[in-house]
């Protein structure tokens, strides 16, 4: 199930408390402007947390805490270095730096942390997928959140008065070191790690990590050196100082991550800042291009897709979903002709057979399509379990072909490796509906709905079940959403829109959807003909 919403409405903490209380498994996205951060869990408890850009801190936590010393980090470090997909932790623990034990528990401090920061974000939004895991090799804890609520909550009311005096992250402060040295006062350990790292330079999100302390920390002990007169603002980091390679992969980073997790606005705007900076960069072209795609415009994916093929040359990736692209427009001819571009590249690449089983399905060429398609599962590993398209795209095919034992087979199988998949759970309601199981189709189009609130299918395909009904209200409000998010989803929908509206003496609502309805499909007899009667009537 689906849950967004804004943190200006909905606090983080209340949030995670209702996650937690209904046991979901899944990640919550948070974001706040060019801010991203990822909290996971598993069945109500919270696993994992990371947080996009933030210099992994690890090391730092060991150091401080005397678990290792400098010089055994550095070799990890450098060992890091040779062997890049390895964790630092786990190599510390090869090297006998540490125990599996300190690890653990240096990465729950990192992880709490992470959440902590996380609760004072109040500006931005958030975005809950369900099934979602941590990547493969990330240490997983298992904390009950209700601790962490209640120290969040703390800490949340604590930031609320630090913020009086550092009310954001780029400020910059200085130090008056002879003032500091005639009081003679004794630091507490944070103040006196902030103390070594101030230099009327570093901004307080520099200090944090040149300190190795989390923000509130240092927000915390900065703000004491404030009260006691020692630290005072200097300035602030311009927005826009020095375009850094650094700038350019962070933008990089968080534009890859707001659109994973289907916020396409902020991925734009990011990669957009990443094409400011280098406008041949071919990875946040490839990712606008996706973007589009992802919000309907089919046109505009093709023709970036294209230009970054023509400047790039052939690569799989794009041309893969160059035919994707080519297949939302109809153009499934020109999408064949792409899938053989790419299959000369790599012919062993699966991906490429999922792809042209689709585009025959889609084509209406469903003999061909099942045969591409059983190929394609031949060819996987053994153990393997296809994603979830081709399940979607198998179980059509059954269904088109009439074979709806096999379709309802391979939905089962779909749903148990992929139960978050809104199209499954739809064509389940369209094989359903197909058996006039009516209860059953409700249930699976409800379920698609909840899963993917931007599935227009699913709202139509409910919205027919309640005009069957005569439950008009409520299939005029699934025609509605439907319409919201896909203006194109089909004349037949804005006929019986226009149906609904007319019954309630909605006149001129009634003419728009008509006039609609003929606009995609200029054959569409019924429209046409009420139109016409409008036209003589009002002479």
């Amino acid at each position: 199930m689906a849950i967004k919403g804004s943190l200006r409405e909905a606090g983080l903490a209340d949030v995670c408390q209702l996650l937690a209380m209904g046991q979901k498994t899944g990640c919550l996205s948070v974001t706040d402007r060019s801010r991203f951060g990822q909290v996971f869990f598993d069945r109500g408890r919270i696993t994992y947390a990371s947080l996009v850009n933030r210099r992994d801190r690890l090391g730092d936590v060991l150091l401080r805490n005397g678990d290792v010393s400098a010089d055994e980090l550095e070799a990890a470090v450098r060992a890091q270095d040779e062997e890049p997909d390895r964790r630092l932790g786990q190599l510390l623990v090869e090297q006998g730096a540490i125990d599996a034990d300190t690890l653990r528990s240096a990465i729950e401090h990192q992880i709490e942390e992470a959440i902590y920061y996380l609760f004072t974000w109040k500006r931005g939004s958030f975005q809950f997928e369900a099934g979602k895991t941590p990547e493969p090799g990330d240490i997983l804890i298992a904390v009950n959140p209700e601790s962490l609520l209640l120290e969040g909550a703390r800490r949340v009311d604590e930031w609320g008065v630090i913020e009086k005096k550092v009310p954001s992250m780029d400020l910059i402060f200085g130090l008056d070191r002879d003032r500091m040295a005639d009081a003679d006062v004794e630091l507490t350990r944070e103040q006196a790690a902030l103390v070594e790292a101030i230099d009327g330079e570093r901004t307080v999100e520099e200090l944090a990590e040149a300190s190795g302390l989390g923000e509130f920390a240092v927000g915390k002990a900065l703000y004491g050196l404030i009260q006691a007169g020692f630290a005072h603002r200097v300035g602030r980091r311009a927005a826009d100082e020095g375009a850094q390679s650094g700038d350019v992969e962070e933008s990089r980073n968080l534009g890859v991550a707001f659109y994973e997790t289907n916020m396409f606005e902020d991925a734009d705007r990011e990669f957009r800042r990443v094409l400011d900076a280098d406008p041949h960069d071919a990875t946040a072209r490839h990712y606008l291009a996706l973007i589009a795609l992802r919000q309907g415009d089919a046109a505009e994916a093709v023709r970036r897709l294209t230009a970054l093929l023509e400047s790039t040359g052939p690569h799989l990736g794009a041309l893969l979903n160059l035919a994707h692209a080519l297949r939302h427009q109809h153009r499934y001819g020109d999408a064949l002709k792409v899938l053989q571009q790419a299959g000369s590249l790599a012919p062993d690449d699966v991906r490429i057979r999922l792809a042209e089983g689709a585009t025959r399905l889609f084509a209406g060429e469903v003999e061909a399509a099942r045969r591409v398609l059983d190929a394609y599962r031949a060819a996987l590993e053994p153990e393997t379990l296809p994603p979830a398209p081709y399940y979607y795209c198998a179980g059509l095919a059954a269904a088109v072909d009439g074979r709806l034992e096999d379709a309802e087979a391979l939905i089962e199988e779909g749903l148990g490796a992929h139960p978050a998949s809104a199209p499954l759970h739809n064509l389940a309601g369209n094989v359903a509906e197909r058996r006039s199981d009516l209860a059953a189709a409700e249930a699976a189009y409800q379920r698609a709905a909840e899963e993917d609130t931007a599935l227009a299918q699913a709202h139509r395909n409910l919205g027919d079940l309640a005009y069957q009904r005569g439950v008009e209200t409520e299939a005029l409000e699934h025609y509605r959403r439907a319409a919201r998010l896909d203006p194109d989803l089909g004349d037949q929908l804005y006929t019986r829109l226009a149906d609904l509206h007319y019954r309630r003496n909605e006149r001129e609502q009634a003419i728009e959807c008509w006039r609609r309805a003929v606009e995609l499909n200029p054959e569409n007899e019924t429209a046409r003909n009420h139109l016409e009667v409008v036209a003589r009537a009002t002479g």
